[in-house]
């Protein structure tokens, strides 16, 4: 599945959506409006122009009421934690989903599962809702972008009906007759010439098929043509089952007559019967032959392959996949030079890594007879070993390996499988310890039989105007979109009619690709390799051309990951769903976006608690002349300042050069140390492929031995003037309700071992796993340390309570007594960051984890706030303050992507404050970014490009945001230089 949910939900019949009659006639009076007097008391009092939200209360949203224009578009904004998308995803579409879901009869909802109802009062006006989220990217190696888009499903159908078929033996050209066009055609080549008309059964195979000839003759046949040359079944034939046989069965032997047609056509119908719509015809004049078949054959070689379906196209169906590597493209390949570093030492002193030193085991007294079979022993260092020898060791042997016992017993012969086959085996079936060892011995490689295609053979014969279907799924949707367009046209009449609605389709489809500027896209890209903005946009574009109206559309920062060239064209697609009848709401904080919607709404003034308030709302020129921070933004009036001047940083440089993986063509790039670097270029230019899958791997692979793989790289040079490297990335930082900020920072560890210390707690005899919540000993056992019960409602939603025992603090009575300056452990949970400060403010190493909290601006998080119920940003920001909080070395090489997502100008304005911090103390900070405040603070730019997919890949421009200005190349460098004017 892709990155981003799509979750559909319908709004119900008119009296679900309404006040009950009671309230039609107050909710006037509160209004100031006059209700009709002859209006009925069913038909509600509802603005039709607008979503009314009444009474929210989700999360820290403090009773807000909002009014939302309908068939525009609105922009929700505000600091991260506001309550942006508490109102957008978990009121509006909460309440969407659960009223649709409601629709359905009691025996269905208890399949589909319960769906809480927001905390809110009332929602007026709400049309049916589809919400495009943020979420992680599919894992799944099978997922493509051609999938996700269903515009493989359409190539598929498309190749099934229209392809010309061509023969992978001869490359000519596939044919197919009917019955009579195969007699007709005997007739006129062979009339009068005496001919056997056979029937192919097996080709190219091993066996001796001795029960294959017993079942012919009970079937009343006498004769088959083996290997070029007729034989008499009856003499029961023997063949060489070690050998590759050809045999065909002897149907018939006639002279062709056009008078005698019943004959030949009976004669041809048993033999396609028989040979499965294939016949063979041999002229017994010159021993010429012939193949004819009623399926696709090539007619000199006689391959013939099956009607093409569907799935023969598919890389996730056995009929279509790669039988070597499963539809996958890649392979598991063990890596020599891992199994054997050092070729000077010998089996005993651990030359083969796998097995390790000598050990008295059958292992080894294998490796020892293989050696002494070619005159070796266990001593013999691998260098003077014959490269035979070692492939024996490595590969196993054929013939039987004799095995001499030290113990009196008698000699054994065994087979000998060798060392890799027993890795490749393990890395596929083993236990997840033992796969993981195997897994540190092998790599992925390109699949040698399909060479990446994912399909076979057969799939890849099938061309349409000149191209195979992988050809197509290697397109950037630029070019793919380029080659659909008027391909009806360009083939004949009947396959044009049979290809012009799957074209008209396709075309479409890629050309709301290039709207959302997805252009540089292959179909075959794997859905884990995309970003989360790139994900959704593709879920954008599915939406807009399946054309639906009425329908409230709500979307979280579609412009992560996009650069500011392709703003407009994200802007005019939300503007194309708009005019088609939609609401389209989006969490967004860019400023194009806020300046181009109908409708924006600024929630603040703070995050956190200190939020959850409608701050201002209105047109984008109403909200700029307001006073919130937003919109003193907007204005210009508060900006993020230029530095005066660039730090010289310390001189070394960390050099990559020959960086070719993906789109990278051969690229040397230069990192200099000390300095905030920031790595920028339009989406799909190569940003992520340069750091994310080439020097991160590498560093990381350095420092830490891990078992990461870069992408093709020729040499790093530089790799001693830094001692360790930290990334960022967007992953979040936990998935169940018991992870929060205090857990995943370490922090909670520490508070732990603090209360554990107290004299209170060594009187009873606690220790730190006393004061968690995840551990029988102090936890509340009625609720196992949630702090809420579930309960079960059977056909409705389920229920959270707070506990009866421990009334929602998690931990037993006893534990609960332990206090700190006043405070129990369920009370430091339930403290903001900035209030934990003051109280443990005199503990060091509590005290530095929480200073860097709130130096990232999430002093307003609770320590125990569950990390479900934590925006994009803050989940972020607490991984970064997380590395942050580790003692640097003064020579660290920082690695973050896109660390703006979810955040506010103000909130980027302390990101950068943090960022500047490390790069002060001598560190090295790398950032791969759109934002322009980002870029016009950093001391050194890397831009990539000049465009994405295949015409990105190379270093468009470099140096001080000034000199790349100067420089004029690229699409970074306009926006660049109006930030910096």
């Amino acid at each position: 599945m892709p990155s981003c949910s799509l979750r559909k939900a319908s709004t119900p019949p008119p009296r679900w959506n309404e006040p009950c009659d009671e309230h039609v006639k107050t909710d006037a009076k509160k209004k100031g409006r006059k209700a009709p007097k002859d209006a009925p008391a069913h038909i509600p009092l509802l603005e039709e122009d607008h979503i009314e939200v009444l009474g929210a209360r989700v999360h820290n949203l403090k009773n807000i009421d909002v009014r939302i224009p309908r068939d525009k578009l609105v922009v929700i904004t505000g600091l991260s934690g506001s309550g942006k998308s508490s109102l957008a995803f978990d009121t509006i579409h909460a309440e969407g989903q659960r009223r649709y879901i409601e629709t359905f009869n009691a025996y269905a909802r208890q399949f589909l599962g319960g769906i809480e109802r927001p905390d809110v009062d009332l929602i007026t006006g709400l049309s049916p809702v589809i919400a495009i989220e943020q979420k992680t990217i599919s894992r799944n190696p099978r997922s493509t972008v051609g999938t996700i888009t269903e515009i493989y499903d359409l190539l598929r159908l498309l190749y099934a009906r229209v392809a010309d078929a061509f023969s992978h033996v001869t490359g000519e050209r596939m044919v197919r007759y009917t019955e009579k066009q195969i007699v007709d055609l005997i007739t006129t080549e062979y009339e009068g010439k005496e001919v056997l008309v056979l029937a192919p059964i097996i080709r190219g195979r091993k066996g001796h098929y001795r029960e294959l000839f017993e079942q012919f003759l009970r079937q009343g046949f006498l004769r088959a043509r083996v290997d070029g040359n007729v034989v008499d079944l009856t003499s029961r034939p023997r063949l060489d089952r070690y050998k590759v046989h050809d045999i065909e069965l002897v149907i018939d032997r006639l002279k062709v007559k056009g008078t005698d047609r019943k004959r030949l056509t009976e004669t041809c119908a048993t033999a396609m019967k028989y040979g499965k719509g294939n016949l063979m015809v041999v002229d017994l004049g010159t021993s010429d032959s012939r193949y004819l078949s009623r399926n696709l054959m090539c007619p000199t070689s006689g391959i013939a392959y099956e009607e093409p379906e569907p799935n023969l196209f598919s890389f996730n169906s056995p009929y279509g996949a790669c039988p070597r590597c499963s539809g996958l493209g890649q392979v598991t390949e063990v890596a020599l030079d891992r199994i054997i570093p050092d070729r000077s030492k010998s089996v005993k002193r651990g030359a083969i890594v796998p097995l390790g030193t000598y050990k008295s085991s059958w292992v080894f007294k294998q490796i020892e007879a293989v050696l002494q079979t070619h005159g070796h022993d266990l001593n013999t260092p691998l260098d003077e070993i014959d490269e035979a020898v070692l492939m024996a060791l490595l590969n196993g042997m054929d013939e039987p390996l004799k095995v001499t016992s030290n113990v009196g017993l008698s000699d054994r012969n065994v087979r000998f499988d060798g060392i890799i086959p027993y890795i490749l085996e393990q890395a596929e079936g083993g236990t997840k310890t033992v796969q993981k060892w195997a897994a540190s011995f092998t790599h992925m490689v390109t699949c040698p039989e399909c060479n990446g295609s994912r399909l076979k053979k057969t799939a890849l014969f099938f061309r349409l105007d000149g191209r195979n279907i992988h050809e197509l799924a290697t397109m950037s949707i630029a070019d793919l979109h380029g080659f659909m367009t008027g391909l009806d046209e360009r083939l004949d009449e009947k396959k044009g009619l049979i290809a012009r609605e799957a074209v008209k389709e396709i075309t479409a489809r890629s050309g709301f690709l290039l709207d959302v500027g997805l252009e540089y896209l292959t179909l075959d890209r794997s859905a884990r390799t995309l970003s989360g903005g790139e994900a959704q946009r593709i879920r954008l574009a599915t939406q807009i051309g399946s054309q639906l109206t009425g329908v409230l559309y709500i979307l979280d920062e579609p412009s992560i990951g996009l650069h500011q060239r392709d703003d407009q064209r994200l802007i005019a697609s939300l503007r194309n769903l708009r005019d088609g009848g939609n609401s389209v709401l989006v969490v967004e904080h860019d400023k194009e976006m806020m300046r181009s919607a109908d409708h924006v709404i600024d929630i603040g003034p703070g995050a956190g608690v200190h939020g959850g308030r409608i701050v201002a709302q209105g047109h984008p020129a109403e909200l700029a002349a307001g006073e919130s921070s937003t919109a003193k933004y907007l204005r210009n009036e508060l900006r993020i300042p230029v530095p005066k001047e660039r730090r010289p940083g310390n001189g070394e440089r960390l050099i990559l050069r020959g960086a070719s993986g993906h789109n990278l063509k051969g690229v040397d790039v230069d990192f200099p140390l000390g300095k905030f670097i920031c790595v920028t270029g339009v989406s799909g230019s190569g940003k992520s492929t340069l750091i994310g899958d080439t020097l991160y791997p590498i560093l990381s692979k350095h420092f830490y031995r891990s078992d990461m793989h870069p992408l093709p790289y020729t040499k790093v040079e530089g790799l001693q003037h830094i001692d360790k490297v930290i990334e960022v990335d967007q992953s979040p930082i936990g998935r169940t309700p018991r992870s929060n900020p205090a857990t995943y920072t370490g922090l909670f560890d520490h508070i732990r071992e603090l209360y554990a210390q107290l004299p209170s707690a060594k009187i009873r005899g606690y220790k730190p796993g006393r004061f968690s919540f995840n551990t029988p000993g102090g936890r509340c056992e009625t609720c196992k340390g949630a702090g809420v019960r579930v309960i079960e409602m059977n056909f409705l939603p389920d229920v959270s309570v707070p506990c009866e025992t421990c009334r929602g603090r998690r931990f037993d009575r006893e534990t609960l007594e332990v206090r700190f300056k006043g405070k129990s452990i369920a009370d430091v949970l339930a403290m903001p960051v900035e209030e934990a400060l003051e109280v443990f403010g005199d503990i060091p190493f509590i005290a530095a984890k929480l200073r860097t909290l709130m130096d990232v601006g999430l002093g307003y998080v609770t320590l125990g706030q569950s990390s479900t119920t934590l925006s994009g940003g803050e989940a972020q920001r607490i991984k970064l303050a997380t590395e942050l909080s580790k003692r640097d070395t003064g020579r660290t090489f920082y690695i973050l992507d896109e660390p703006t997502t979810g955040l506010h100008f103000e909130d980027v304005q302390q990101l950068i404050n943090v960022l500047d911090r490390l790069v002060d103390h001598g560190n090295t900070v790398l950032v791969i970014e759109h934002n322009m405040d980002i870029i016009k603070v950093a001391d050194h730019v890397i831009d990539m490009g000049p465009e994405g997919g295949a015409g990105g890949g190379q270093v468009v421009a470099r140096g001080t945001p000034e000199e790349v200005v100067l420089m004029g190349r690229g699409h970074t460098y306009p926006f660049l230089k109006s930030e910096l004017n």
